[in-house]
This record gives structure tokens, sequence and C-alpha cells, in this order.
């Protein structure tokens, strides 16, 4: 039954010949073929997806363990508690996964990616917006979506062509009449803005991508830590620790004030079994700058956008004020010094350092509890995280603070290796506890430790403003926020338009009948899942040709 010029290589008994289908063989590729294979390969929507997904998952260990851009504190404490895991962590860089070789490999080969995608798609898309629409085919029965409906006696074919081509233009499609063997017909199109929001989509996700690097670049981030009634000047050497982007220039800090005034804490009283659960923070603050002092608030979730940064409210806490006197009586240090929380219910930890005014330096650990209770151990702790019974505690260290040998050494630790305890441990001497106005004598006759009353006029039992509170803060500046939104509305319109939005094509076409009858047939094409194509068929059919007959003997039909 096969041709008599067909050759599959083989003879007649079936077995295998030299003809010439056993001498094709596939051309070898060369170092340009093998780059443009690379390339398209590369530029594939499929591989573009599998970069995005892997970009994502790249983005877990950043959620997992902390980062040096955002949590320099907590890269040191992660090294303090995990010795062994934390360097091997470090050797693929899990501290830095954002500015990662790995992570920026990926990152670079999703940007080359989407525009090898977008690029010759837009071009594509161009041409076709100005092409016409597509002859009208010869049978229009064998497409998914078809009816008839016969031609008014009143009408020609040829005005019925136009009425539909004007009908179709007033629905949105590109028309195109065309006339082939006496049959007229009209062809008609839309649904480009189908295609034009997926392109709209991709190329703002560029933007994304683009306006982050940039914003990364020329931006900052700094965290400050603030008592209440102190400031910060929004300079380089006023923060606690700052990261700067790659091509970030401290000249281009706007200089402000930023005081704060007050932290206001709400907690739950009247529901038992959420009693002490923190409601609401407020941090009341003044900002000072070239436009004049200004009271403004920020929350946890509201932050506050001055002088083209955002001021971001992290954590709270209390800083109890401390002053330590030699034994002549003299002042040799005194400082609200924050303390850290370590619980919900705000037992807090902090460090006193005196590295001057004494014989030697001084070194205090810190308890601090807003409303101090005891445990059945012994031990205290807080069981109300405002202040109703506020007691600290105090281990006194005596010996080098190894600050003087000029390395750096974080606030909130006390390195106690070349430090004799004089109180609380193993030493037999009770660790020192004090309340709002009260003083206690150091031991070896030092001098005295006082822990200040901030409100001492008010009543004795009153605690609620002795001791004052910290906020801390994060200042952000990205440069590149509102070009970010803006991407943002683009990704998400073009988005909506690549769902939502139907590619149709549609013909009509007049046809006369082997009886001499001309009847009009309606038929559409959709590119992709399409199911409303025929309701928008037959709609269309009945509003230019009138309603489908009935069939006199089955009026279902």
């Amino acid at each position: 039954m096969r041709p008599s010029d067909y050759d599959d290589g083989t003879d007649a008994a079936g077995a295998a010949d030299a003809g010439p289908a056993a001498s094709v063989t596939a051309p070898r590729l060369g170092p340009v073929e093998w780059l443009r294979f690379a390339w398209r390969q590369l530029t594939s929507m499929r591989t573009a997806l599998l970069l995005l997904l892997l970009l994502a998952i790249a983005a877990i260990p950043g959620s997992l363990v902390p980062q040096r851009s955002s949590d320099p504190n907590g890269v040191v404490q992660y090294f303090a508690d995990n010795p062994d895991l934390a360097p091997v962590l470090d050797s693929f860089q899990m501290f830095d996964v954002y500015t990662s070789v790995w992570f920026s490999a990926i990152y670079l080969l999703l940007f080359v990616s989407l525009i090898g995608c977008i690029v010759p798609r837009t071009k594509h898309h161009f041409q076709a917006l100005r092409a016409r629409p597509p002859k009208t085919p010869a049978r229009l029965e064998r497409l998914p979506a078809h009816t008839e409906r016969p031609l008014a006696e009143t009408e020609t074919p040829d005005a019925a062509i136009e009425r539909a081509a004007a009908d179709l233009k007033r629905a949105g499609y590109r028309v195109e009449r065309y006339d082939a063997r006496g049959a007229a017909s009209v062809s008609a199109e839309r649904g480009y803005l189908r295609e034009t929001g997926n392109l709209v989509f991709h190329a703002a996700l560029v933007g994304v991508l683009v306006t982050v690097g940039i914003g990364g670049g020329f931006g900052f981030s700094g965290q400050r830590v603030i008592v209440e009634g102190q400031s910060f000047v929004n300079t380089l050497a006023a923060y606690d620790s700052f990261n700067p982007g790659r091509f970030f220039d401290d000249t281009t800090l706007t200089p402000y004030r930023l005081t704060l005034d007050e932290l206001e804490a709400v907690y739950e009283t009247e529901n038992r079994d959420a009693l002490g659960q923190p409601i609401d923070f407020t941090a009341r603050v003044t900002i000072t700058g070239d436009g004049g002092a200004d009271a403004r608030q920020v929350k946890v979730n509201e932050p506050l956008y001055e002088y083209g940064t955002d001021v971001y409210l992290l954590g709270n806490g209390y800083a109890p004020t401390i002053t330590v006197r030699d034994a002549d009586g003299d002042v040799v240090f005194t400082d609200a010094v924050p303390f850290l929380p370590q619980d919900a219910n705000l037992t807090s930890i902090g460090v006193v350092k005196v590295p001057d005014g004494l014989d030697e330096q001084l070194g205090m650990v810190g308890f601090f509890y807003p409303t101090q209770t005891t445990l059945p151990s012994g031990a205290f702790t807080s069981s109300y995280p405002d202040l109703v019974f506020p007691v600290l505690t105090l281990n006194v260290f005596q010996g080098d603070l190894g600050i003087d040998g000029g390395t750096p050494r974080s606030v909130y630790q006390l390195d106690t290796s070349g430090m004799e305890q004089l109180t609380g441990g193993q030493t037999g001497v009770d660790s020192i506890e004090l309340m709002p106005g009260e003083s206690a004598e150091l031991p070896n006759g030092l001098g005295t430790v006082e822990f200040e009353d901030a409100s001492p006029d008010a009543a004795g039992d009153d605690f609620s403003q002795s001791v004052p509170r910290f906020a801390s803060f994060d200042v952000h500046h990205d440069p590149s926020q509102g070009w970010v939104l803006v991407f943002a509305v683009l990704i998400l319109g073009g988005l909506l338009l690549s769902l939502f939005v139907p590619r149709r094509r549609m013909w009509v076409k007049a046809v006369q009948r082997a009886d001499g009858s001309t009847v009009l047939e309606y038929a559409g094409l959709a590119r992709g899942d399409d199911p409303g194509l025929e309701r928008a068929v037959e709609e269309f059919a009945d509003a230019h040709g009138g309603p489908h007959p009935r069939n006199p003997e089955n009026p279902s039909t």
C-alpha cells in the first residue's frame, strides 16, 4: 500500500540497506550553535519559571538564620550558641543570603531570562497588532463554535456582512472584509490586551528586580535604641548598628533629630486567660528638622515617614537609671541603661560598665523584674510586664572590662574572663537588690550604687512612672520605594489582563445553498480555554441575524 517512490531505508525483506535514509546524520554543533542553543534554553518561559521558583527556595535560609544585614547581633549570638554549626553555615554564606554568590547568580540569570523572553515576544506582538485579521476559513462548520441564521429577505448578503463588520467593530474587534468565490465574509479578532497584559506583567517584574537592586545599592538600614527623654540625630556616628548599600554615601543623610517623648504600652487586664498580653505600643516622638518640630507617633505596624526615611518601631523595654558613686560620694557613672527583655513579662537583663573613676574597672550584670515574684525554687521572675513591684538585682564584677585594647565590645554583654565576681554565684555574698529610689553599698568599700526613681514625687506604692522605657527603632531609606509601588501595580494589572481578557476570533460569512437560499454562518475560535466562546457566538448571531429558528415538530431544538 506504500507509494512506489517511498523509501524507509529497508529492502523488500525488511533488512536495512545502504539507501539514502541510512546516510542521514545529525549536523555537528559548533561553538556558535551551542551558544545559540544555550541562549534559547535560558530565555524560554519554562526556564524563567524554574529560576523564579529557585529564587523563592533560595530565600528560605534568610528567614531561618539571622542575617548580618538586618540582625548583626543575632549573628554574633548564633555563633556563640552554635560554635560548631555556625562556621559551616558561614562558609556557604548563609548569614549573607541575599548578597551571596549563589543567590546573586539565580537573581541575574532570572533577570537575563526574563529580558530574553520579553524582547522577542514584544516584537512579535507588535507585528501581530499591525497584521490583518486572518482570512475566513472555507468550512466554518468545523470550528468549535458555529451556528447559522437565514438571511432576511429584505437584506442583501453584502449589506448583512457590512452590518456584521460594523457590529463587531463596535464590540471591540479588529475587522477585515474578505470576498472569495462569491461568498462575502468578515473576519474579526480581539483580545490582544491579553498578550499586552502578559508582557506588562513580565516587564514590570524585571522593573521590580532592577529597582530593588538600585534601592539596595543606594539605601541603608540603621538601628538605634532611644530612652524616654533622649534624642537621636540622623548621622552615621549616632546609630547603634548601620548597614549601608554598596553605593551609599553618608553625605546624603538628611540631618534631623528624633526625640522619644513617651512610650505608651497597653496590656490586657480584664481577660484572665490573656492577662498581661500586649495590646498596643505607641512611641510618641518629636521630630525636628528644616521644617521645624513636629509631634508624631510611631506604632508597630505604622511607621513614620519623614525626611526620606521610614522609622519603624521594633521593640521596647525598660531602662533603669543607675548611678554609681565612689567611696567619697562623687558620681562616677549615671545613665539610663536599656535592659533587654527575656520573656513576655519583660524579665530583662542588662549590663553596667564603669571604666573610670574607681581604683579598678567595675562591671555589673543586672536583672530587672517589672513585677517581681518568687518561684518555688527561690529564683526571681516577673509575673506582669507593667510596673507594679519593680525590683533590680545586680551581680558585681571587678577587674579588666576588656575595652582598653581597642577591641569592639557589645554594650549588652560583659566579658568576665578577666574579672573577679564580688556578689552572687559562689561568692557567698548576696546579690544587690534594689527598688526605685533605693541605694546599696558596693563590696570592698568601692562606693554605692543607686536605682534612681524617675518619679520621686509619686505615691509610695505607685511605680507606674518610676522606670523609663526605651524603644528600638529601625531607620530605613530606600530611594526606589515609589518605583517598586508603580511596578507592583503594573504587575497586578498585567496579571488581571492576562487572566480575564479572552483572545477570540469571529467570522461571519454569507453562503448560498444549492437550493438558492442564502444563510449567514457565524463561527468563533479561541486561543486557549474560553468557556464563554459558544455563548458569545450565539449571542452575536441572535443580535445580528435574529433568534435561531425553532423546529416546529420539536420546539426545544
